[in-house]
């Protein structure tokens, strides 16, 4: 069954508006070379998008011949501002863009451990504020956040998760009242990294693959064929609670000691760069070790001889051995045919430590998986909370009212 007109020219406004999002300013000829359709039709939309308040002349082609064929069209990026939050255990850092993702303004705020969650929560909202001002913007259409713990999937809000602090989920309540009815989306951490790397960083040519998260703690995130996959409860990727080899215990239902977070986390990582004769890290947090492993990485490099820098050595080998068990398991379920290393952690091992997993890995497994470095590393949780917004953002804008 043909489709209505109305519905036709809704596909061809958004088909446009991607193309506009993806490629930047067009004119009406490649809109036309692009989308396939006729001239008067993409004359038409260029028209509809226009009154609507969606693009707009943004400048000329270098075509000789003027006229409007020459006039290069792109979205009205100020038509809505976003802003995506990365809140962390230890503080949040904020980004505000226009509605194309331009970045405006920047601001973090460290939260000590003592904050309340009153404090604290202010703290985070003054934050935001800030960059909202920076960026010169009235008010923020979509906010996406990125926290850790757990997203309930029949309401979108954070869970209580054991060794959380409380303000993350009173911030994520108070950001929609305090923002004068911002839209807020909120998604795990991981998850967003995930999306990230997907869309702009070691994914891009991937439908299938799984995150592995290595930063403050562990974490994982599982995309097929092309979907984000969440499980019934949310919980899909919560590997730290992955028993394992060599911890000594299990796991418990609120404590992930005695899983793989207790070999691939930070203070286990900081705790074997001390017994390799490694300098202890400026804190056991993903940023201070990950100064650890990129040094790591740096001396083998150096090394003329495999004699040589042997701390760093053994140091890279043993966290590439656990970072295969956990991926080992993952393989096993899933076979997803990529694993990408994130975080902070994964991104300062680079394609060392990654091919030391994928060495590992190759005789812990049948499955063929390749092992990439993450291309985003420790901004992927901003970036993916960012493309979220824009995305929600684009979904309600991107609809032009009927004519």
């Amino acid at each position: 069954m043909p489709a209505s007109p109305s519905t036709a020219r809704a596909i061809n406004d958004r088909l446009a508006l991607s193309l506009l999002q993806q490629e930047g300013p067009l004119t009406a000829g490649q809109l036309k070379q692009l989308t396939g359709l006729s001239r008067p039709t993409v004359a038409d939309l260029v028209e509809r998008l226009t009154d609507a308040g969606l693009i707009t002349v943004v400048g000329e082609s270098g075509e000789q011949r003027r006229g409007p064929n020459a006039r290069l069209y792109g979205i009205v990026a100020d038509r809505a501002h976003l802003a995506a939050l990365d809140v962390r255990t230890e503080g949040v850092l904020v980004l505000v863009s226009d509605l194309v993702g331009r970045v405006l303004a920047e601001a973090s705020v460290p939260i000590g451990d003592d904050a309340g969650t009153g404090p604290a929560v202010e703290q985070a909202v003054a934050a935001v504020e800030r960059a909202v001002k920076e960026a010169g913007a009235d008010r923020l259409h979509t906010v996406g956040i990125g926290a850790p713990g757990l997203i309930d999937p029949a309401t979108g809000d954070l869970r209580d998760s054991a060794g959380l602090p409380a303000w993350h989920r009173s911030l994520a309540a108070a950001l929609p009242e305090r923002l004068s009815g911002a839209r807020v989306t909120v998604e795990n951490e991981t998850n967003l990294a995930a999306l990230a790397e997907q869309r702009e960083g070691a994914a891009r040519d991937r439908d299938t693959f799984v995150l592995l998260w290595l930063g403050h703690g562990v974490g994982a995130a599982v995309v097929l064929d092309g979907t984000l996959r969440r499980g019934a409860s949310g919980g899909t990727g919560e590997i730290g609670f992955l028993p394992v080899p060599g911890t000594g215990s299990l796991p418990s239902a609120t404590d992930c000691a005695g899983g793989l977070h207790s070999l691939t986390g930070a203070a286990a990582i900081a705790s074997l760069a001390a017994e390799c004769g490694l300098p202890a890290p400026a804190a056991a947090d993903g940023t201070g070790v990950a100064a650890v492993v990129r040094n790591a990485v740096t001396a083998q490099a150096r090394a003329a001889r495999p004699t040589e820098a042997p701390g760093a050595q053994r140091f890279l080998r043993t966290l590439a051995d656990r970072i295969a068990v956990g991926a080992a398991s993952v393989v096993a379920v899933l076979d997803p045919g990529c694993v990408v290393l994130g975080g902070e952690i994964g991104r300062a091992g680079g394609e060392t430590l990654a091919g030391l997993v994928a060495r590992r890995l190759r005789r812990m497994s049948p499955l063929p998986t390749e092992v990439r470095p993450s291309g985003l590393g420790g901004t992927a949780v901003l970036r993916g909370a960012l493309l979220t917004a824009r995305d929600r953002a684009q979904d309600e804008l991107f609809a032009p009212p009927e004519r």
